[in-house]
């Protein structure tokens, strides 16, 4: 069974950052593509970033130069580092793979 579990979100300043982290288990971590999507207060989810099992990644345009994905596969783990958080980050985000994804952590920024 395939289980996704996402921690490091919380309440940030703007221009403060976040690392979230994703902890994987139930597959084959490290031949499969990760990603991050997340879902803003009345809207619908929206893809942020991938990453391929050999590292290239792929980042939503108003996240590029601000967020970076990266994955340990010796760990399992998936991780999203978030700098320059705008209040326009606010969301639930979550990690997926082929459809799946976990129960969601939590990012406000907000003053």
């Amino acid at each position: 069974e395939v289980q996704l579990v996402e921690s490091g979100g919380g309440l940030v300043q703007p221009g403060g950052s976040l690392r979230l982290s994703c902890a994987a288990s139930g597959f084959t971590f490290s031949s499969s593509t990760m990603a991050w999507v997340r879902q803003a207060p009345g809207k619908g989810l929206e893809w942020v970033s991938h990453i391929n099992p050999v590292g290239s990644t792929s980042y939503l345009g108003s996240v590029k130069g601000r967020f970076t994905i990266s994955r340990d596969n010796a760990k399992s783990t998936l991780y999203l580092q978030m700098n320059s958080l705008k209040p326009e980050d606010t969301a639930v985000y979550y990690c997926t793979v082929s459809g799946v994804r976990g129960q969601g952590t939590q990012v406000t920024v907000s003053s």
